[in-house]
């Protein structure tokens, strides 16, 4: 087993492949890496040069968008539209009133209604090729974007090579197949609490995302308030598990689950037993 490590996304990264041949492991590796820094170079917020970065700089124009953003912003809107509303990628406003820095920062209702008033797919003009946002209106593609670069990059990595391939980007991971020999790929799932166990899943097939507050939280008065956020009403969501873990057959049908289980707040194990999920819940 030869293992490539680099960081992208703001996340640590990995690729482990299932050879003894180190120069064929470091080639699939940089691929792989090639693959996450043109994904995140696309699609980061935190980049004006990004196509998202510039969607919302436009905000108030119509903008006509390349086949690939098209694509991603076209599945989001169809989580929208499955979801009754609560995944929307418009939610990403909601960053001006809350900083989820581990801190006791909890914004008065005032800010988060004026956010809030920025938020709502239904707002949007979108006809699948051309998008319209109203002034002061961003979206966030973080809830798919690092999951979607997983599956792009592992597809890229077997083109370059069919051999067993897992690509871990910050813990949502996918495998190619099972090991050589049929074996497993062995996960480990870390705990919400750093003295927590974590647990290890065996997989020979598909991907796993993790959806949770350990890394991204306030604390006020005893009361931690993780970053999903209801697009509702602008707050964190009460009631929702620490952390929902979602197996899939690709990341980012994975990730989407895990975030709307989490949306779902104390009806999280209700909502994957009735969807017929995959799922392990900490609460």
């Amino acid at each position: 087993m030869e293992t490539y490590r680099f960081t992208a996304m703001g996340s640590p990264c990995e690729v482990q492949v299932d050879s003894d041949d180190e120069a064929l492991a470091s080639r699939l590796g940089a691929i792989v890496e090639a693959e996450a820094r043109r994904i995140e170079a696309k699609f980061s917020r935190y980049r004006a040069d990004s196509v998202v970065g510039q969607i919302n700089a436009n905000a108030g124009r119509p903008q006509i968008l390349d086949d690939e953003s098209a694509t991603l912003v076209g599945y989001a809107y169809a989580c929208w539209q499955m979801s009754d509303g609560l995944f929307d990628i418009t939610s990403g406003a909601l960053r001006r009133a809350w900083v989820f820095d581990g801190s006791d920062k909890v914004p008065d209702a005032g800010v988060v209604a004026a956010a809030l008033a920025h938020v709502g797919w239904e707002k949007v003009r979108w006809d699948g090729v051309c998008l319209t946002l109203l002034p002061g209106m961003e979206i966030d593609l973080g809830g798919i974007a690092k999951e979607y670069a997983v599956d792009m990059a592992l597809a890229a990595a077997q083109r370059a090579a069919p051999v067993p391939v897992l690509v871990n980007f910050g813990g949502d991971l996918r495998v190619s197949g099972p090991r050589v020999g049929g074996a497993r790929w062995r996960v480990l799932i870390e705990g919400v609490e750093p003295d927590q166990k974590s647990a290890w899943l065996e997989i020979s097939s598909g991907a796993i995302t993790t959806s949770g507050d350990a890394r991204r939280y306030v604390i006020r008065d005893g009361k931690r308030y993780g970053h999903i956020l209801d697009p509702r009403n602008g707050m964190a969501v009460a009631g929702a598990p620490r952390s929902v873990t979602v197996a899939a057959s690709t990341c980012v049908e994975a990730g989407v689950l895990s975030t709307l289980a989490m949306l779902q707040g104390a009806g999280a194990e209700s909502f994957l037993k009735a969807e017929g999920i995959k799922a392990w819940v900490t609460r």
